[in-house]
C-alpha cells in the first residue's frame, strides 16, 4: 500500500504539473508571443504585398516602350535607361532572406528607386511628342503605370508601419526578453530616399542684411534760357 507521504507527493506533482500546462499559455500571452506571431505574419503579407506592386510594373514596362519606339525621333537615350534600370531591377533574385538582409533590402531599394526614375524621365520626355499623347494605347499604359505607382506608395508605407510595429515589440521591454528566447530579431526596414537631405540642419545666416542705398536726388531741371 503506498504511504500517506507518497501519495501527498504525487498529488503534488500532478498539481503543479496542471498549473504548468494551465499557466503556460497565459504566460506566452503575457509576454507577448502572441503579438510576435502576428505582427510576424503582418510583416510578411506587407512585403509581399510590395513586391506584387513592382512585378506588376515591371510587367507593364515592355508594352511601353514599344509603343514609344513608334514614335518616329524618340529619345534613344531614354528609352534605354528604361530597358537598363527595369533589367537591374528583375536581376535581383528575391528570397524570403531578401528583407532580412539590411545591405540587400537597401540594394533592392535602391534599383527599384533608378527605375521610377527613369521612368519618371520617359513621362517627361513623352510630353514633347504630341502624337504620342494622342496614342490611345499609350494613354492607357500611362493611366495604368500612375495607378500602380500609386499602389506600390500604399505598399511600402504599410510595409514599413508594419515593421516599425514589430520592430518596436522586439525592442520594447519586458517583450524583448520573449524576442531572445525566441529568436525574433529587428527587421530591417525601407529607408527615406532624401534622407541625408532630411537630417542636415538649414543653414541660418546671422549676417546684418546691408543698409539700404538711399536713392540718388534728381538734379534740377535747367531753366529754360530766356531770349
Amino acid at each position: 500500500m503506498t504511504s500517506t507521504p507518497s501519495r501527498l507527493l504525487a498529488a503534488a506533482r500532478t498539481a503543479a504539473a496542471a498549473t504548468l500546462i494551465v499557466g503556460a499559455p497565459l504566460a506566452l500571452t503575457g509576454c507577448g508571443y502572441n503579438e510576435f506571431q502576428s505582427l510576424d505574419e503582418q510583416v510578411n503579407a506587407s512585403w509581399s504585398e510590395v513586391l506584387s506592386q513592382y512585378q506588376r510594373r515591371s510587367d507593364l514596362i515592355p508594352n511601353i516602350v514599344n509603343t514609344v519606339k513608334g514614335e518616329a525621333n524618340f529619345e534613344q537615350e531614354t528609352l534605354t535607361k528604361v530597358v537598363e534600370a527595369r533589367a537591374k531591377a528583375t536581376s535581383i533574385q528575391v528570397t524570403p532572406e531578401l528583407a532580412r538582409d539590411p545591405a540587400a533590402l537597401q540594394k533592392f531599394q535602391a534599383a527599384q528607386g533608378e527605375l521610377s526614375s527613369a521612368l519618371s524621365r520617359l513621362m517627361v520626355v513623352s510630353e514633347r511628342y504630341p502624337q504620342l499623347q494622342a496614342n490611345q494605347g499609350f494613354r492607357d499604359l500611362r493611366v495604368q503605370l500612375e495607378g500602380t505607382e500609386n499602389r506600390i506608395t500604399v505598399a511600402r508605407n504599410r510595409y514599413i508601419k508594419s515593421v516599425q510595429e514589430y520592430n518596436v515589440l522586439t525592442r520594447r521591454f519586458p517583450t524583448n526578453l520573449t524576442a531572445k528566447v525566441f529568436g525574433y530579431e529587428v527587421k530591417p526596414n525601407f529607408t527615406v530616399q532624401n534622407e541625408a537631405a532630411i537630417s542636415a540642419p538649414p543653414t541660418v545666416s546671422f549676417d546684418k542684411p546691408a543698409p539700404a542705398t538711399a536713392p540718388a536726388t534728381p538734379a534740377p531741371a535747367a531753366s529754360p534760357a530766356s531770349n
